[in-house]
């Protein structure tokens, strides 16, 4: 399929477009106005009076982002149906999270998820926890601006780091000028776009390729609906027990310790309305999981005999979801924008809720260390240049992430690289009592090199096929007049043992390093949690500082309060 055949933007997509970022910026502009005189609470936390559901629908939008819009189906397309067992990932994340980590947190009256850790422990834990989550958030938000980016400059031919500044510009914008408030409910407009550009590709796809019927025909026999695969291997990329236990621990650092999540529940009126709102959300992620494995099916069935990427239309696997879509619906003024602004919806509500996360922990968790007399107004100055710092350094990151490979890998590497100690760090002060703050600073140190260790050995020595057993590609329908033998481009691409038989690869990287990148939490979390316990039993509880002893006697009061 010539690349000569695909549409092109028309004055249509770019208003459909342009609409997605007036609507948003005007939500900004309107709880610019209509909160201009509320101190800075309200603008960091809503208040604490907003309802369950734009909550839920704020929280889908973020962590379903463009990473899932353009990775997932693209992921679906070479490895098979296997990612939709992610929803067993989200189902025990969101009770865990809804049951143990939301009831602590808002019923202690907390901002910032890291003030915790300073009661329970002491400041040291605190500050450094927060640096982390910092470091954490940039990196990842890095990839997801990158990925819309990738795919506006895709499907237009814009200039692909002037998308890259105009995403940052907008949603900076409409975070700084309206806060909590205006995040959330940008968050709700924008997952209604990503559904409906989902639907869209969904409904036409399907017609181009014959009808579900032949869709779900041409995937079972591309082996794309093989989706339990029981081996108990970990150095295989996506197995059952990859994606459901190492999936599990993954998301759980993102959603259960997580600032940008907890900040909004935390902003909710009532605690049942924080659970409700999680349970909500559930719904929604599993609603855009399925749609994106389907996209993912539907396109691997219309490229069954001609696959863009061998072919060598595309040069990355991340561009094939707007490839297809610019193949099917370019001859239709408008969706083409409605999918690209549906990409765009997902980096939008992501970037803007981890800008506001991260003005929030550190306003709370340095600026109010450090002055403790500042006025409201001072306050509310200070909160929206950090949203200003924190979208620049965001956005600039995003330059990075165009050296970090398919971008859902890269994504959930990074939250679990971090995550999973973190999620260690909160688990030791929530479910062990015993832990000191020794063992806490310890067991964060064990658990940051190690999963780094792996993640970072994994980036310089990628896994070999062998383990990420991509499925076959084709390119015998492709009408390629300078190819001979089209079967033998497909095998070069696809398997890639031709370039892994080249370079002489140790001992550790044909293991350690190739560990499927999902259990880079769980290996974060279990030595963060093994050695702070290890570390706490050696120690006693005799060598806390008195700071340490006051913040664990406030411990104790907090669960005191919580029990009750």
């Amino acid at each position: 399929m010539d690349d000569e055949q695909l549409g092109t933007f028309v004055s249509w997509d770019y208003v459909v477009f342009a609409c997605l970022f007036v609507v948003s910026s005007g939500i900004g502009v309107f709880f610019a106005v209509k909160e201009r005189k509320n101190p800075s609470s309200e603008f960091l936390v809503g208040g604490r009076q907003m309802t369950c559901g734009p909550v839920a629908l704020s929280l889908t939008a973020s962590f379903m982002s463009a990473v899932t819009v353009l990775g997932a189906p693209s992921d679906v397309y070479r490895f098979g149906g296997s990612f939709v067992l992610f929803g067993v990932a989200y189902t025990f994340v969101v009770i865990a999270t809804a049951e143990l980590f939301v009831p602590v947190f808002y019923r202690s009256g907390i901002t910032s998820t890291y003030e915790y850790l300073e009661i329970r422990f002491c400041k040291g834990v605190r500050m450094a926890a927060t640096l982390i989550y910092i470091l954490q958030t940039i990196l990842y938000t890095g990839v997801v601006v990158f990925a819309p980016a990738l795919a506006l400059n895709q499907v237009t031919g814009f200039n692909l780091w002037g998308s890259i500044f105009a995403t940052g510009i907008v949603c900076t914008f409409y975070c700084t000028l309206g806060g909590l408030k205006a995040v959330v409910w940008t968050d709700a407009f924008q997952m209604v776009v990503m559904v409906v550009g989902f639907m869209t590709v969904l409904v036409q796809g399907t017609r181009k390729t014959g009808g579900a019927a032949s869709v779900w025909e041409v995937a079972k026999n591309g082996n794309r609906l093989d989706i339990f695969d029981f081996d108990p291997d970990p150095l295989r990329r996506h197995t059952f027990w990859t994606i459901s236990v190492g999936g599990t621990f993954t998301w759980l650092g993102i959603y259960g310790v997580n600032q940008s999540t907890i900040q909004r529940c935390i902003s909710c009126k009532t605690e049942t309305h924080a659970k409700l709102a999680l349970y909500f959300n559930l719904l929604g992620l599993l609603v855009i999981l399925v749609c994106a494995v389907f996209s993912g099916l539907i396109m691997y069935a219309f490229y069954a005999n001609c696959d863009p990427w061998t072919a060598q239309s595309v040069t990355a696997p991340d561009q094939l979801m707007p490839y297809f879509v610019m193949e099917i619906l370019g001859d239709y003024p408008g969706l083409p924008g409605l999918f690209v602004a549906c990409a765009f919806s997902g980096t939008l509500s992501t970037v803007a809720a981890s800008i506001n996360a991260l003005a929030t922990v550190t306003y709370e968790d340095f600026v109010k260390q450090c002055c403790t007399n500042l006025s409201n107004k001072a306050s509310g100055w200070i909160s929206k240049g950090l949203c200003i710092v924190f979208g620049v350094a965001c956005t600039t990151m995003a330059i990075a992430a165009s050296y970090m490979g398919g971008v859902v890998q890269a994504a959930l590497s990074i939250h679990g690289m971090c995550g999973g100690p973190m999620l260690g760090l909160f688990s030791l002060g929530i479910i062990f009592p015993w832990t000191n703050s020794m063992g806490a600073a310890g067991g964060l140190i064990v658990g940051i090199a190690l999963s780094f260790w792996a993640g970072v050995g994994a980036f310089i020595y990628p896994a070999l096929d062998i383990n990420s057993r991509p499925l076959s590609l084709s390119i015998e329908g492709c009408l390629q007049a300078n190819s001979s033998d089209p079967t033998t481009t497909a095998i070069l691409w696809t398997t890639g043992y031709c370039n892994s038989s080249v370079f002489h690869r140790s001992s550790l990287a044909d293991h350690w390093y190739s560990m499927s990148y999902l259990y880079y939490s769980a290996v974060g979390f279990l030595a963060t949690v093994t050695a702070g316990l290890l570390i706490s039993f050696i120690t006693g509880t005799k060598t806390i500082d008195y700071i340490c002893t006051t913040a664990l006697r406030k411990t104790d009061l907090m669960i005191s309060f919580i029990t009750d």
